[in-house]
């Protein structure tokens, strides 16, 4: 079977984890605060925050924008669930808006009318690896005095305009198994604004100033150093690793004539944490998925279902509809694009889907 993902471990990185091991400094410490730096410097920031996930990243990144009940926050319904969980965990509401058919982002035509007097913030997700139009973003949130917090989850090193993700307002990043950079779990906090990163750092740490000093109240979201060990060595490769991708990406958009392709809008550099392709006209998205299983090939669906038609959710905003987020539910698939792929899989690949 041709895997959808394949988690990068060479012996550098277990010689890591073994000598934090052998340590005995296993919770926060130097490793962690290195691996924060170099990753401030490759997103083109001051400041970065390592925390326990992604989830915890956007959480805290909406807690110390002051984000809670009462407020309301901007974002797509086309998205991993934590993307709104951190923002129902402030007891702020989600506001959803539908998304552009061509990069599956949120569709900022449609953000201005969704913002109200109780708007404090606009989170757009760079899906799949490809970043929003994070320079209109930022205009319109600067326009009606909102914040911007970037979900970068699935986009460390993705450019737009020039500018990397997480470089727009507060940037939130994960580092779980399967994505370009991996610490197994983990995530990042970046931004240039100094004391949002203080307040980041205070709130990740139970509030503590100093030990047993608890100045507000906080959370235990705090790195361990066998992640920080683990993400170092990984930061080693990972311009690597987006270069195969960017590779590979290619090789699939030139060889695949079956389905519709993704595309990259000029100005944009994609990373390609995902490859999704759209099945639709007379072909089933399902019946796709089986014959390609059959076929020995991995594949996911990112998303299956959107956020606003979970069960979880339908309380708290009701019954909405939003039809391109709902169409692309049911069309998206996702193929293996990840760095440890040969040239005979991606062959295999691309005559498989051809076969559709």
């Amino acid at each position: 079977m041709i895997a959808i993902s394949k988690p990068y471990i060479g012996e550098e990185e277990k010689a890591a984890v073994l000598e934090v091991l052998e340590s005995g400094q296993l919770s926060q410490g130097p490793r962690t605060s290195l691996f924060e730096e170099r990753f401030a410097k490759m997103c083109g920031v001051d400041h970065a925050v390592a925390v326990s996930s992604g989830t915890a990243a956007l959480h805290l990144a909406l807690l110390a924008y002051d984000i809670g009940p009462g407020d309301e926050v901007i974002t797509t319904p086309f998205t991993f669930m934590a993307t709104v969980n951190a923002i129902l965990l402030t007891g702020a509401k989600p506001v959803l808006v539908d998304i552009d058919e061509d990069t599956f982002n949120i569709n900022l035509d449609l953000v201005e009318a969704a913002i109200t007097p109780r708007t404090k913030a606009i989170m757009p997700v760079d899906l799949y690896g490809l970043m929003s139009d994070m320079t209109r973003a930022e205009e319109i949130a600067e326009k009606y005095g909102l914040k911007l917090i970037e979900d970068a989850c699935q986009s460390f090193l993705a450019t737009c305009r020039g500018r990397y993700a997480g470089s727009f307002g507060a940037g939130a990043f994960s580092f779980y198994a399967t994505k370009n950079l991996m610490t197994g779990e983990g995530g990042m906090i970046t931004t240039n604004d100094a004391a949002l990163a203080e307040r980041c750092r205070l709130l990740r740490s139970h509030g503590m100033t100093r030990r047993y000093h608890h100045e507000i109240l906080g959370l235990n979201y705090r790195m361990t150093e066998i992640q920080a060990a683990l993400g170092l060595v990984q930061l080693d490769r990972i311009e690597g690793f987006v270069e195969q991708r960017r590779a590979n990406a290619a090789y699939l958009n030139a060889k695949i004539e079956s389905v519709h392709t993704p595309t990259v809008p000029p100005g944009y550099e994609h990373v390609w944490h995902q490859y999704t392709v759209r099945i639709n006209g007379e072909r089933s998205r399902d019946a796709s998925l089986q014959k390609l299983a059959e076929a020995g090939i991995g594949t996911g669906v990112y998303y299956p279902v959107p956020v606003h038609c979970q069960p979880s959710l339908r309380g708290v905003i009701g019954d909405i509809r939003l039809p391109v987020a709902e169409k692309l539910a049911g069309e998206v698939l996702s193929l293996p694009i990840h760095p440890q792929l040969t040239p005979d899989e991606l062959g295999t690949i691309a005559a498989e889907v051809n076969r559709l």
